[in-house]
């Protein structure tokens, strides 16, 4: 018989499929709530040198909310994701 290896590749594991899935997802939602906060910071420096006005407020309100709706969850998504595959690693999984 061959040996399979030190564990089931990603295509092979329904689990580590969906951990990579999940993977890719809280990364694209930490780039765009980084890029969200990042546009709050510009308005705010806008504003703050230009005046505040109602639209630039409603921006950075916006900007800042979406940022933290979508990055709060990504950051607890990625920390599970590399706990899970160190713990793999560690079971040698």
């Amino acid at each position: 018989m061959t040996d399979p290896g030190p564990g089931p590749s990603p295509t092979d594991d329904p689990v580590r499929a969906r951990r990579a899935q999940v993977a890719r997802a809280a990364s694209m939602a930490q780039r765009i709530g980084y890029a969200l906060f990042a546009v709050a910071v510009v308005a705010f420096f806008i504003g703050f040198f230009a005046g505040f006005t109602g639209t630039t407020v409603t921006v950075i309100v916006v900007t800042m909310a979406a940022g933290s709706v979508l990055l709060a969850p990504a950051i607890v998504a990625s920390y599970a994701v590399k706990a899970a595959e160190r713990e793999d690693r560690e079971q040698g999984l």
